[in-house]
């Protein structure tokens, strides 16, 4: 952006959004969560970034010169809108060559989400029972219809649990 461009310098903040909720929420996701899928998930976006630093280095990519749902469809939608319009004010592509890279996204997003949940999706248990799945304590939660829900009813009951073991020990003094 140019010097006293003030537009210009939020766009610029702004076309870095995805890269900090790349980086933030992937490593505290993978660490606290270590779940199979958003780790594929992270995978597949490594992947794809890395087929757009290829098309862009050979070339290829120059041929194209409120309720919770809501706000939920919204905010990524919107942010998503900012960034592709930011990256043309600043210059750094054309219109053609957002929507290429939107359209690229969108196809490889696809891709991958066919090829883990119908080919990779098989090996998730191999993955978690290995050596490294159990060092690192990887879990596989996509055969558990809502994990919310279930990892609330099991806190609930552990609490229970715990309180009905203090209940006994002290009993027992």
């Amino acid at each position: 952006y140019q010097r006293g461009d003030q537009l210009g310098h939020f766009l610029a903040w702004v076309s870095l959004v995805p890269v900090f909720i790349s980086l933030g929420g992937f490593v505290s996701h993978f660490y606290f969560r270590r779940e199979l899928q958003g780790m594929f998930f992270g995978l597949g976006l490594l992947i794809s970034h890395f087929i757009n630093e290829l098309i862009k280095k050979s070339g290829i990519g120059g041929i194209w010169k409120v309720t919770t749902k809501w706000a939920a469809l919204f905010l990524p939608w919107s942010s998503a809108v900012l960034t592709m319009y930011s990256r043309v004010y600043l210059g750094y592509h054309t219109v053609a060559q957002v929507f290429a890279g939107a359209a690229l996204g969108t196809f490889l997003a696809g891709v991958w989400f066919w090829l883990v949940n119908s080919k990779l999706f098989c090996y998730f248990p191999l993955i978690e029972e290995s050596a490294l799945g159990r060092f690192f304590y990887v879990k596989d939660t996509s055969h558990i219809s809502d994990v919310l829900k279930f990892e609330y009813d099991n806190a609930r009951a552990a609490r229970k649990g715990m309180a009905a073991r203090k209940v006994m020990a002290s009993k027992n003094s």
